[in-house]
């Protein structure tokens, strides 16, 4: 009965191991996806359309960022660094 216990922790662990390792490649390939296409769009003189942009300014100047990261509707982490490039 132990064995039977060890084995399926070990298969589980393996499992978590290897789904982890196809997220980090994964997560590496769209970034330099992502890399490519922001050099593609800096060569052809393209910006990303940011939705709602002049109101998120208008929040940004007037010192409330919170709201501005809220209004971008984006993850926390993209909206916040959006925000952060705008001030």
């Amino acid at each position: 009965m132990d064995i039977a216990i060890l084995f399926c922790t070990c298969v589980v662990v393996l499992g978590v191991a290897s789904i982890q390792t196809q997220l980090t490649r994964s997560d590496r390939r769209v970034a330099r996806v992502e890399r490519k296409l922001d050099a593609v769009m800096r060569h052809l003189g393209l910006e990303e359309e940011v939705p709602r942009k002049d109101e998120i300014l208008a929040l940004v100047r007037d010192g409330k960022q919170v709201q501005a990261i809220k209004l971008s509707g984006a993850g926390l982490v993209e909206a916040k660094q959006a925000v952060d490039a705008m001030s």
